[in-house]
């Protein structure tokens, strides 16, 4: 029993040896000058592991996530406890939880159970005009109701209009860009990276302000590209085949649940403008307006499933199951990140000095092309939200200044981690569960590669073209 205690506290010790930087030690707290670069190990771990694993081992990711997701957040944990003291890393831990994952989750949770009571029934033809409309619809909603909201409530009206196409292959790809990603950058509701910028004090309007004209450059752009493509391939294919759902009227069923997201607006724009103090939980001042939103998305969530028709969470498909391993790979995901923020805020001095010197012009100001870019490189590959959180502190982390002097550094971030997230099914949650979906209605889906042949194709000229109208300076 000894020896088998033993063998895993070595390894442990060993990381411990490793994290440190040969030259010195940690000082009292968690210091990112002071961190080696074997620190971030865990973080890129878990990451790789949230991008390869559903591919390559689908069946052992979904039995196991939580626990290869607590495996990687152990590797930071225990080092941070042996070198800073428990007290410490409580504190650490607990300042994460109350300032960041509690509310992401909660938000989470209350728009991906909101969304789910609400159904569009019905059916429409499948015409480039109508499914334009559709994708539009779900563009604009995405913003409302989050990105992963509006593709569980627009994914299968599209495809019921489109079930009697020889190809509608397209139809669902172009969805995936648009509604799963692109519409999602308006407000901190639309995607979580831009909730993660509210959490660390960006205005909830200022997406809204600083990213419309991009937004609508490039979803006009693709919508547009999108119709001249339906066109052609409608045209062609002569439209022959019997509709096996006929045109039916479109009703909106569980309009309530439209209401309980307005219910969260405010919520969220009541606990930027509230004052009502502050009050201390292991070392974390936590402010009493942000625990009532967060309550608020507790209740929002708690009516909804009393009020909602179990007829329409029947029809979306409605299961626990994708907020459960959200919640679990993001409890991951926030712990791994602490010390990875910690080593980016010491800018230069820190073990990232090279990464910052890449978005970094000889002058000393901001590479904005450069933001944009790896933001987004990364976010195609990588989960878009922690990717946001890395950048937004590489940019200087200070909310105040990057809404002003910096607008234009965080305006590339924001739509870097958002635009990008379309790359590769991977790159936003949405992407692989309407992937998923459509696959079940049988549409013959791209494989992961075939996916990025169109991504390359149809997106990357369109981010060119945003990058030398915007994102030049």
């Amino acid at each position: 029993m000894r020896g088998s205690i033993a063998h895993p506290f070595a390894v442990l010790t060993a990381i411990v040896l490793a994290m440190a930087t040969p030259s010195e030690a940690l000082a009292a707290d968690l210091d990112g000058a002071k961190l080696g670069l074997a620190w971030g190990l865990p973080f890129v771990g878990i990451l790789l592991s949230i991008a390869l694993f559903p591919l390559l081992a689908p069946h052992a990711w979904e039995h196991h996530h939580g626990k290869i997701a607590a495996a990687w957040a152990v590797f930071v944990v225990v080092p941070m406890a042996v070198l800073l003291g428990m007290t410490e890393t409580v504190h650490a831990l607990a300042h994460t939880a109350l300032l960041e994952y509690i509310p992401f989750i909660l938000l989470l949770l209350a728009l991906f159970t909101v969304a789910s009571g609400i159904v569009v029934s019905g059916n429409l033809h499948g015409s480039p005009v109508t499914n334009t409309i559709l994708l539009g619809i779900g563009t604009i909603l995405a913003s409302l109701i989050g990105t992963t909201g509006a593709s569980m409530v627009m994914i299968r009206p599209v495809l019921r209009a489109n079930d009697d196409r020889k190809h509608n292959v397209h139809v669902v790809v172009f969805f995936i860009f648009l509604v799963s990603n692109i519409g999602g950058s308006l407000t901190p509701l639309g995607d979580p990276p831009l909730f993660l910028g509210f959490l660390r004090g960006v205005d909830f309007f200022w997406t809204t302000h600083h990213l419309l004209p991009e937004t609508l450059l490039t979803a006009g752009t693709v919508l547009a590209l999108f119709f001249v493509m339906d066109a052609v391939i409608y045209r062609r294919e002569g439209h022959v085949a019997r509709d096996p759902t006929p045109d039916k009227p479109i009703r909106l069923l569980g309009g309530i649940n439209l209401l309980l997201g307005a219910v969260i607006i405010c919520a969220i724009l009541l606990s930027a403008k509230l004052k009502l103090g502050t009050f201390s939980v292991l070392g974390t001042e936590v402010a009493i307006q942000d625990l009532l939103r967060d309550a608020t998305m507790i209740a929002v969530t708690l009516v909804s499933l009393a009020i909602t028709p179990k007829a329409n969470h029947e029809a979306n498909g409605f299961s626990w199951t994708p907020i459960a391993e959200v919640a679990a790979l993001f409890a991951g995901i926030f712990i791994t990140i602490i010390p990875v923020l910690a080593m980016l805020r010491a800018g230069s001095s820190g073990v990232f000095a090279p990464l910052i010197a890449t978005v970094t012009n000889a002058d000393g100001t901001a590479n904005i092309a450069a933001y944009f870019w790896m933001t987004g490189a990364l976010s195609s590959f990588l989960d878009n939200a922690p990717t946001y959180l890395v950048f937004f502190e590489m940019a200087g982390g200070d909310a105040k200044w990057l809404m002003q002097e910096g607008a234009m550094t965080l305006a590339a971030i924001s739509a870097g981690a958002v635009f990008m997230g379309a790359n590769t099914y991977i790159g936003n949650a949405p992407n692989f569960m309407v992937y998923a979906i459509a696959r079940q209605q049988g549409v013959a889906m791209p494989s992961f590669f075939g996916y990025m042949l169109w991504s390359g194709a149809i997106l990357l000229p369109v981010f060119v073209l945003v990058t030398l109208i915007f994102f030049q300076a």
